[in-house]
């Protein structure tokens, strides 16, 4: 049963008060890019951030595509493959971008590094990410052979 509600308005505006509420309002939505060498974590960070099971990820070939849901907004990030065959074709992927997402392994050897400092770069110079806001988070912290933000 229903419990019973006292309503000293007009019973009209009782009822819509109760039952009329709607919709929530529509969250605002932007599209990302997830760019980063091989191995680098873009698929566990954003199974993480879609609160998925981080049991079972595998690499990504290609690209794939998540929700990631926030309070105030939705952003949809395009995960590209880090592969050495695949990060050729990354620029294909990037129109309608509004914000990229760059990571890397702070944990990585220093030529795996230097790679990513010239993927970053060449990624900071292209035409459609020049503009953009970039995040760029240096993955696998907890790692010993981590470096420091100011090292890498």
């Amino acid at each position: 049963p229903l419990p019973f509600v006292f309503c000293f308005s007009l019973p009209w505006q009782c009822f819509r008060a109760l039952c009329c509420k709607g919709p929530p309002p529509p969250r605002p939505e932007y599209d990302l890019v997830c760019i980063g060498l091989s191995g680098s974590g873009k698929t566990s960070l954003l199974s993480q951030l879609c609160s998925e099971s981080a049991e079972n990820i595998v690499s990504t070939t290609g690209f794939s595509i998540k929700a990631v849901p926030f309070q105030n907004a939705i952003l949809n990030v395009k995960e590209l493959g880090g592969a050495d065959n695949i990060r050729k074709y990354w620029s294909r992927y990037y129109q309608g971008s509004q914000g990229v997402i760059f990571v890397l392994d702070s944990a990585s050897s220093e030529d795996d590094l230097e790679t990513a400092r010239n993927e970053l770069h060449s990624a900071l110079q292209h035409p459609q990410l020049c503009t953009l806001p970039f995040l760029i988070l240096a993955n696998h912290q907890d790692k010993p052979a981590a470096r420091s933000v100011q090292e890498v």
